[in-house]
């Protein structure tokens, strides 16, 4: 029987439904998947780095990164598309710029001089896109890149911690995972009067990836046997996707995700940091 190693990378508090979908992948091509979540960030995971990972849930710039140096570079399986109107039936999610509600911050030039804290500096959403998004207000102000933005900057470790530290007045402002911030208001309702979101930053969804190692060991047959419970969803699958506000799985390309790389590049060709 076919044993497979799935890991993710993404936030613990949508584990289970990458569980739900690895043992739906698992009914449907009659393998075993071992599915763990990450304890590094991907590009420092010897696991990632020495192709030990068949399937990975991975936010779209280590994807983007890793590919670049390599030797097995990942494939997409698939990825998913959320409910309601904001994602217009498109795979993308939001970087949601969050900051205290009885704040006095309206829009991103509001946020000069503000406390900023991130879950990683590795994160699309956490910190490569609202870097791009500044670097870009910088430009229109005609101040240089180097300019300081923020007062201070300081790293959470996730997502939900950087929630915490606005609701408590730890820190003014944050970049979101609007998928992750939905789950976490679900299970905490009340975490949502503390918070507004003051802008709203588009890019390509996290997705699930396979190791390309797997076209050669087991054929495009079985890859497209382990993408059709995702397109094609069982009861079981079909209620927990239900549950974490996924309306369907679509396929996508790497060149879907040429933006993000575009994002990553420009500020470090700037030499630009948030830090």
């Amino acid at each position: 029987m076919t044993r497979l190693k799935a890991i993710s990378y993404l936030s613990p508090n949508l584990f289970w439904l990458y569980q739900e979908v690895v043992q739906a992948i698992a009914r449907r091509c009659d393998c075993l998947i071992e599915l763990i979540g990450a304890t590094c960030d991907p590009l420092d995971d010897p696991l990632l780095e020495h192709d030990q990972v068949d399937i990975a849930f991975i936010c779209g710039l280590p994807l983007i990164r890793h590919n670049r140096i390599a030797k097995q570079p990942l494939e997409i399986l698939a990825v998913p598309v959320m409910q309601g109107d904001r994602y217009q039936q498109q795979p993308i999610y939001f970087a949601d710029i969050v900051v205290r509600a009885d704040s006095n911050f309206y829009e991103l030039g509001d946020l000069a001089g503000s406390r900023f804290c991130y879950n990683d500096r590795g994160s699309n959403s956490g910190y490569n896109l609202i870097r791009y998004r500044i670097l870009q207000h910088l430009k229109s102000q005609t101040l240089p890149a180097n300019h300081q933005f923020f007062q201070s900057s300081q790293a959470s470790g996730s997502h939900q911690n950087s929630l915490q530290w606005i609701a408590s007045g730890l820190a003014d402002c944050a970049a979101i995972d609007s998928v992750v911030m939905a789950a976490e208001l679900r299970q905490f309702p009340k975490l949502a009067q503390s918070l507004r979101v003051i802008d709203s930053i588009p890019s390509p969804i996290p997705p699930i990836a396979i190791s390309s190692r797997l076209y050669d060991q087991l054929g495009d047959k079985f890859i497209q046997e382990m993408r059709q419970p995702l397109t094609e969803p069982d009861q079981s699958l079909r209620e927990a996707m239900q549950l974490a506000e996924v309306s369907h799985y679509t396929t996508a390309s790497m060149d879907d995700y040429a933006e993000i790389g575009f994002a990553y590049d420009v500020a470090i060709a700037t030499n630009f940091n948030i830090l």
